[in-house]
């Protein structure tokens, strides 16, 4: 299906894509912190509107 140069770019790739991401949510976080403050709530509301949906879907269904 992929050959070998291909895997392993893709792992390369993973990895590093990774590593930059987690440098520059850590680089951000105090930014994060002060200007998103309250968003874990809308974050519940949202997964809490999905679980309703859901079980709406497999107790009508």
């Amino acid at each position: 299906m992929f050959s070998t140069g291909q895997l392993i770019f893709g792992i390369l790739f993973f990895i590093a894509f990774v590593v930059i991401i987690a440098y520059q949510y850590r680089k951000d976080l105090p930014l994060h912190k002060k200007h998103y403050k309250g968003t874990v709530w809308v974050l519940i509301a949202f997964i809490g509107f999905i679980a309703m949906i859901a079980a709406v879907k497999f107790i009508f269904i």
